[in-house]
């Protein structure tokens, strides 16, 4: 497969401009004021906004951008995920932490820090919402970005013309071919969970891969509360989703590479990652082990698959010592989260098609009830036309706790 490069022009969805190049100073300018503006209207503490939208102002002129103050840089990050209309866990936007690393724009420091991040969100178990900032973008440079849509992924390895298929993750076979590409061995034997490399593109770099430490990455073995035969199946899944082919946008600055993170929600590995025919498509093998006939829809083999593949991956979580959500709780959360939102006066965006869990979705409070989704700054976005080149579809799983 040929790979372009992707150090291509792309876009930002949904606001679709061209990255790395700067909008127009006016636009720019407007937006950082609209940004402190906010801040101090939520930190009345902070006294009034003048002499900082005046010094904000000032270095734009002189330098066509600016620098975050830390507590500027933490409050975007968090309103952030508070306006990701798209995240079902959006009840606790307060508690994301933020590391700031935007004086690193080299591969090799990204790719550190990176495992760093890792290690600090897991928490021995107990995860954190987490977020790492890298360079921004300037007004002569794009910053460095991280290609890997999430910061831990499976391999999707391509079988032989004559056998045909994949072994691993079929939703990152491009991912793999890019990093074979870029020199990556892979294993002696692939196996359906092989970790993949980082691939990252320092600022004005061409891509690269960077192995991840195994201490880094938390995996938890599925095992089932009532069938010894499901740890037979041999499945897994790492503990952290940290999602890392964003960008941050707040107040017209742009933070191409911010990965972050929250905790799952079992239904994002039960019914996506493990259940989807297009991924894992484990629902037949599970159905089969519990002797259900599947050649007739109507014994809802599936339905009682996906639950039971759901139990599992809340209960072998839950084993670990590992933090994880039901969708039933998250739903009750997300609808508090609207209430405390509409408290303080604020509109919350929200897309009905990701904020409604994949499986008993009737079943959940968030299903009966219409949302309005709408474009709302500081948030993240993803990069379109990168996508494109690299032939990498975006993620459809919800980010949930994110």
């Amino acid at each position: 497969m040929k790979v372009q490069s992707p150090v291509a022009a792309e876009t930002l969805d949904p606001s679709a401009r061209a990255f790395g190049k700067p909008r127009p100073t006016e636009d720019r300018l407007q937006q950082a004021m609209q940004f402190i503006d906010l801040f101090y209207s939520e930190h009345r503490d902070r006294g009034e906004a003048t002499d900082r939208l005046r010094q904000v102002a000032r270095e734009m002129e002189s330098t066509g951008t600016y620098w975050h103050t830390a507590a500027e840089l933490e409050f975007a990050a968090q309103v952030a995920w508070r306006n990701s209309s798209r995240c079902i866990g959006r009840l606790y936007w307060r508690s994301l932490r933020v590391r700031d690393r935007r004086h690193i724009s080299s591969a090799v420091g990204l790719a550190g820090e990176s495992a760093a991040h890792l290690r600090e969100a897991t928490n021995g178990g107990r995860i954190r919402p987490l977020i790492t900032v890298f360079a921004p973008d300037a007004p002569d440079r794009s910053g460095p970005r991280i290609i890997s849509p999430q910061l831990v992924s499976y391999a999707g390895h391509e079988k032989s013309s004559e056998l045909k298929g994949v072994i691993g993750d079929p939703a990152n076979v491009a991912l793999t071919c890019l990093a074979r590409k870029l020199g990556w061995p892979g294993p002696a034997m692939p196996g359906p969970f092989d970790v993949l490399p980082l691939i990252i593109a320092g600022a004005g770099a061409e891509p690269s891969w960077h192995e991840l430490p195994p201490d880094a990455v938390l995996e938890i073995q599925l095992h089932h509360p009532a069938y010894p035969w499901f740890a037979e199946l041999g499945l897994r899944w790492y503990a952290v989703p940290v999602i890392s082919n964003m960008v941050l946008e707040a107040g017209g600055i742009s933070y191409p590479a911010a990965p972050f993170n929250g905790w799952y929600m079992c239904t994002e590995i039960g019914s996506r990652d493990l259940g989807d025919v297009g991924r894992y498509n484990q629902l037949p093998r599970v159905a089969s082990m519990m002797e259900i006939d599947i050649s007739d829809e109507k014994t809802l083999w599936k339905d009682r698959a996906i639950t039971e593949l759901n139990q599992a991956v809340l209960y072998s979580f839950g084993l670990a010592g590992v933090r994880i959500a039901d969708h039933h709780t998250e739903s009750a959360r997300f609808l508090k989260h609207l209430e405390l939102e509409q408290a303080h006066g604020r509109s919350c965006p929200a897309d009905w098609s990701w904020i409604v869990p994949p499986t008993a979705a009737s079943s959940t409070p968030v299903f009966h009830r219409y949302y309005t989704d709408f474009d709302q700054r500081p948030n993240f976005y993803r990069r379109i036309s990168e996508t494109c080149i690299l032939r990498l579809e975006p993620e459809r799983e919800p980010i949930s706790g994110t």
